[in-house]
């Protein structure tokens, strides 16, 4: 089955979007398209018709059609099948089959058709998958969002605030003024005297109590600045502890503790690193960055509920000379089958079937871009695949007839792509009691007041160190309450086994060095 062009064109032929999977020039895909129609016999119930080179595969789409142009040689029940995905991938995105929504919605299209059919041949894709790649939602983003929309609410209330105050500030002048000038017009014959007075009465409770001790006469005839009071500055805090609440703790404890004036400026939260112990990568003119999260829900009596994998890959050049190359990827040694999804950049050629996974871009002649990262790959796995679970975890409580609870947890590396850093797995525990250890063969432990849990570290776990077991006994007989089982790290490799083997230039000269910093962090590690 070899697929030259997907069209969708109008009943006379002419061409409303068009995606060519073998180079065609714009001419030549308008002359196959417009001399369609007149193919189409009259009162035929066939849904394909062909000339002395192509065939046409089409099906009437309201007052359009949309056509596949193949080689005679193709499986025309291959063809039917591939338009009819077509088909339905059309009518899932436009919300209706006219020119206007389809051209408004061609961007999507093409990117679906691209899942569709690759070099001419169909990818084994359904349309549940074709839409969920072409989703591809970032949860950093929702999270900067919400941010973003929490600071403006914010601000917008501060200065409805503020303004608040201002106008009681001013009417509350206003009457003292009123009062004080009635009362001592008879002493200095107006009531500036006492206007005078009211920055005296409003002074006492702003100005610092090192102040109050050496006042200056200068100073008390003076307004002073507007602040906020003590008790506005405390609802300030309440509403940013209501914003880390309704995003699950995603923003760092600094802001929280950030000096409170002025009110309306949020203090810059200190960056955090999610590298933990994981040695430095000195970066090369060819520089990879490869990461990778995993979230994934074990069964305590073994299975999986759910697991996911995504990732990417991100190359960066710093040298233009060296602009021009093409990526060789290893050859993958764990098994994840057509469930591990691949997406690469518009520009990037996508992977072809049975040969080598190569990353380069589709015009050899074109470069890429100097002195920034670029994503060139994405990917992502969903699946029930216990075989795939990079860090197994068995937790085993064994209740005593004397209201105690014997606790057996050991841990075992699957995935020898990782090498795991600063693990740590925290296991509940009951309310009120703690633990007595009895054996830890690796890492150490300790409890964990806000969760109340006990925390078991372990600084590295590698092929050559791939198990451990931690032991203990604490009070209580419920075997649930030392569940769920949290699990955290950060890995060197990568879970799907995507790496780099080796960076050569398009045009054959001599290959340039590169560097490789791939990593790995958890999500959702839990055990239930």
């Amino acid at each position: 089955m070899v697929v030259l062009a997907a069209s969708i064109c109008t009943k006379g032929g002419k061409a409303v979007l068009s995606r060519q999977f073998h180079p065609m020039t714009r001419t030549h895909i308008e002359s196959l398209l417009a001399s369609f129609p007149k193919l189409i016999p009259t009162n035929s119930q066939h849904t394909s018709v062909e000339t002395a080179q192509v065939r046409y595969v089409y099906q009437p789409l309201e007052d359009l059609y949309i056509l596949l142009i193949t080689n005679k040689a193709s499986n025309i029940l291959q063809d039917i099948d591939t338009l009819h995905l077509f088909a339905r991938v059309v009518s899932d995105i436009c919300r209706t089959a006219d020119e206007r929504e389809i051209q408004k919605q061609s961007f999507e299209l093409l990117g679906a058709f691209d899942e569709i059919v690759s070099m001419g041949y169909r990818e084994q894709v359904n349309l549940i998958q074709v839409r969920s790649i072409l989703e591809m939602e970032s949860h950093e983003e929702k999270i900067q969002d919400i941010i973003a929309r929490n600071k403006e609410a914010e601000a917008k209330e501060e200065l409805k605030r503020r303004a608040r105050q201002l106008e009681l500030q001013r009417r509350e002048q206003q009457k003292r003024a009123a009062v004080s000038g009635s009362g001592g017009s008879s002493y200095l014959g107006g009531g500036i005297s006492g206007y005078s007075a009211v920055p005296q009465r409003f002074d006492a409770p702003e100005v610092p109590a090192a102040r109050i001790a050496s006042p200056a006469p200068a100073s008390s005839a003076r307004t002073p600045p507007f602040k906020g009071s003590g008790m506005k500055l405390g609802s300030k805090k309440t509403r940013q502890a209501e914003l880390l609440d309704a995003l699950g703790g995603e923003l760092v404890s600094e802001e929280l503790s950030a000096p409170p004036t002025p009110p309306i400026t949020d203090p810059s939260p200190a960056p955090t690193s999610t590298r933990g112990s994981l040695p430095s990568i000195t970066a090369e003119s060819v520089h990879i960055v490869i990461k990778e999260q995993i979230d994934v829900s074990l069964m305590r009596e073994g299975g999986v509920k759910s697991m996911e994998v995504k990732g990417d890959m991100n190359l960066q050049v710093s040298d233009p000379a060296l602009a021009h190359i093409k990526l060789a990827l290893p050859s993958p040694t764990t098994d994840f089958g057509s469930d591990l999804q691949f997406k690469q950049h518009p520009n990037v050629a996508k992977f072809v079937p049975g040969q080598k996974r190569i990353v380069a871009l589709k015009d050899p002649s074109r470069a890429f871009p100097v002195g920034q990262a670029l994503a060139v790959l994405k990917w992502r796995y969903a699946g029930r695949d216990e075989s795939l679970v990079p860090l197994s975890i068995n937790c085993w409580p064994s209740p005593s007839n004397d209201g105690t609870c014997e606790v057996n947890i050991e841990y075992e590396l699957e995935n020898e792509n990782v090498t795991l850093h600063d693990v740590v797995i925290s296991i509940p525990l009951p309310t009120g009691s703690y633990p007595s250890v009895t054996t830890t063969t690796q890492g150490d432990y300790s409890i964990n007041p806000a969760t109340h849990s006990i925390d078991w570290s372990i600084p590295l776990v590698s092929t050559v160190e791939r198990s451990g077991t931690l032991e203990f006994t604490v009070g209580g007989d419920d075997a649930s309450m030392f569940f769920p089982v949290r699990v955290s790290f950060v890995g060197r490799g990568s879970i799907a086994g995507i790496g780099v083997d080796a960076v050569s230039r398009v045009d054959g000269g001599e290959d340039p060095a590169f560097s490789v910093d791939a990593v790995v962090t958890t999500g959702d590690y839990l055990v239930l």
